[in-house]
């Protein structure tokens, strides 16, 4: 037998052409390009957010999100941030969602999800996971339902608490049932962090960093009415930014300076930022935490109050910093009032310190733009204070009404001129 070798620069050029068609047949070949349309921020849940372990025992777990721009294609991250070993996930579909109150679906829409080619996938721990492009025609703000199967619990669960939306667990592989029967329901979400569209127009994502604010404490379950839901739809509603998403990464209790119920701004930077799809502006909603934390308990002097201000402003310019590096345009919201908040109880003191920090974001030269949503919710009568018909309550969280105002308080011409998107 005579075996005939091929020249090496030959053997190379019919290798690579045959991984080009391998490719070409694994992917769709749509055109267009890639945005994040939803997002959440993951953390450890607290005892009474988490779910037993036994619960995420060979069970189904469907969760619902809000899209903000859709496409022809979608993909799915999924999330073992805070796992502490390896998650074998041995399934994932997604469907588009018929009900948010029952978690049915519209089973001539369902998909099942692939990684690298494979049904199940193993995330590595501290790791987030895309799945292979599947097809799905997605409508912009419409809702869609990721239901993961599992065999073996996550050793440590990776969450986003404030879901704000109903998720349901079964236990069975159910993954395609169009209702699943005698389900149990939780307000959290687990294990997914992103799902990402395929746009035929390029777009660009803007992402909210901030705290209960900004995840939409005190809004009903299953009502997207969030500030940044709210900015959604108004970006929709123009033909100058309807290509733009937003991705909310607000987080209950999240501050600056020091962990509160999940990580730091700072220390979850990368990966709630950063890393998301096609990121271009960013803006930040925080401070109120930092404020309120630290004379909760006990009063502080005057010299740690000149000091607290002081860390808050070095943080702000940390974001830009960082954000800057990467081409994003950053927008400083100033921080609302809180004064009568029961849980905080704020001094004179903490409103100077609110004032000299919102005084800081508003002076040019340090954000990009500014957007002034305490001006928007304030009590002209009391500037200390949340206006009566945008308090939730508490004195603390505006109300849904105050979140429609936060979001009419954005100028869209801040983003109608949009910069080329970053991949």
């Amino acid at each position: 037998m005579v075996r005939h070798r091929l020249p090496w620069g030959v053997l190379c050029a019919v290798l690579m052409a045959g991984a080009s068609v391998a490719v070409a047949l694994a992917k769709p070949a749509a055109s267009g390009a890639w945005v994040g349309s939803w997002a959440s921020s993951q953390q450890i849940p607290e005892p009474q957010n988490a779910l037993p372990p036994q619960e995420l025992q060979d069970a189904t777990l469907r969760q619902i999100v809000h899209l903000t721009v859709g496409g022809k294609e979608l993909r799915v991250r999924l999330s073992n941030a805070f796992g502490t070993a390896p998650l074998t996930i041995l399934s994932v579909h997604i469907a588009r969602a018929v009900s948010k109150q029952t978690g049915s679906i519209d089973a001539a829409t369902d998909r099942a999800l692939t990684f690298a080619g494979s049904a199940s996938v193993t995330i590595p721990a501290g790791a987030d996971y895309y799945s292979d492009p599947v097809a799905f025609a997605a409508p912009a703000l419409s809702d869609v339902a990721i239901t993961l199967y599992l065999e073996v619990p996550p050793r440590r669960q990776t969450s986003h608490p404030g879901s704000r939306e109903t998720s349901f667990l079964v236990h069975g592989n159910h993954v395609a049932d169009a209702t699943l029967a005698g389900a149990a329901t939780t307000a959290h979400w687990f294990l997914i962090s992103g799902v990402d569209a395929k746009e035929s127009t390029p777009g660009a994502a803007i992402v909210t960093l901030g705290d209960s604010i900004t995840d939409g404490h005190a809004t009903a379950d299953n009502s997207d009415t969030r500030w940044p839901d709210d900015l959604a739809r108004r970006l929709r509603s123009s033909p100058a930014t309807r290509s733009l998403s937003v991705l909310n990464v607000g987080t209950g209790g999240n501050r600056l300076l020091l962990d509160g119920l999940g990580p730091n701004a700072l220390a979850r930077f990368d990966r709630d930022v950063l890393a998301q799809t096609g990121v271009r502006y960013l803006i930040v909603l925080e401070g109120v935490n930092d404020l309120g934390t630290s004379t909760r308990l006990a009063p502080i002097s005057a010299a740690r109050h000149t000091l607290l201000v002081h860390q808050m402003i070095s943080a702000y310019e940390q974001i830009i910093l960082r954000a800057h590096a990467h081409g994003i345009t950053v927008i400083g919201g100033t921080i609302t009032p809180y004064m009568g908040s029961d849980y905080y109880h704020p001094s004179a003191a903490s409103e100077a310190d609110r004032q000299a920090v919102n005084t800081w974001i508003r002076q040019p030269g340090h954000f990009d733009a500014v957007v002034d949503f305490d001006r928007a919710v304030r009590d002209p009568k009391h500037p200390d204070r949340l206006l009566p018909a945008y308090d939730s309550g508490d004195h603390l969280h505006p109300s849904p009404a105050g979140y429609r105002a936060m979001a009419a308080a954005i100028p869209l011409g801040l983003f109608a001129r949009r910069a080329r998107t970053r991949r």
